[in-house]
């Protein structure tokens, strides 16, 4: 009997999560800032873990968090946050719970000065997906300078555990930059 080999990008192999996240979602362009704003928190969460651990705890996430409502978040108060930071359906980690709020904080002050999330990290690209062409997962950096760029102006922003790898990662995740490889199904020229 021949082994089926399955082509997807190698990082997403194993668990079905994994797989279903890679083909529905993991490089799809998303310009919504609610969707966005889940994202960036998702990335912050998961520095220092696997992805598939995040995944697994996405739904926890969801509802802890008010399905990422800025406006809801913004007003958790020190003591709800302290008690989300004991729930095992989410990463238990305080700074990382405390950084969902001080996100939420930073993306209604970005809104209120007249930029919304969306149209302020899709300008990093020009609104325009970047079509890497990646032939292998070692051609994947952990960084760029935009990834860079991009963290040093969420953090003067105010935003916190948006580091340069969490930004590209990011940038991966929603759809800024297409880094599924060319052998990849998923993988569609942009251009």
């Amino acid at each position: 009997m021949a082994k089926v080999v399955d082509e997807r990008c190698g990082w997403c192999q194993g668990s079905e999560l994994y797989k279903h996240y890679h083909d529905t979602e993991w490089g799809q362009p998303n310009f919504d800032s609610q969707h966005l704003f889940e994202m960036i928190n998702l990335e912050g969460a998961q520095a220092g873990l696997s992805w598939i651990t995040i995944l697994n705890k996405r739904e926890g996430y969801r509802k802890l968090f008010s399905n990422f409502s800025p406006e809801k978040v913004a007003r958790y108060s020190d003591a709800k946050l302290d008690k989300l930071a004991t729930d095992p359906a989410i990463v238990r980690h305080k700074q990382k719970v405390y950084a969902v709020r001080t996100n939420a904080l930073a993306l209604i002050k970005l809104r209120d000065a007249g930029e919304e999330f969306s149209d302020f990290v899709w300008k990093y690209v020009e609104h325009s997906p970047v079509d890497n062409a990646r032939r292998k997962l070692t051609d994947v950096p952990a960084t760029t300078e935009t990834s860079t760029q991009m963290s040093k102006d969420l953090k003067r922003k105010g935003f916190s555990f948006v580091g340069p790898t969490t930004c590209y990662a990011f940038m991966q995740a929603a759809g800024l930059v297409n880094d599924h490889l060319i052998s990849c199904p998923s993988y569609k020229p942009l251009s």
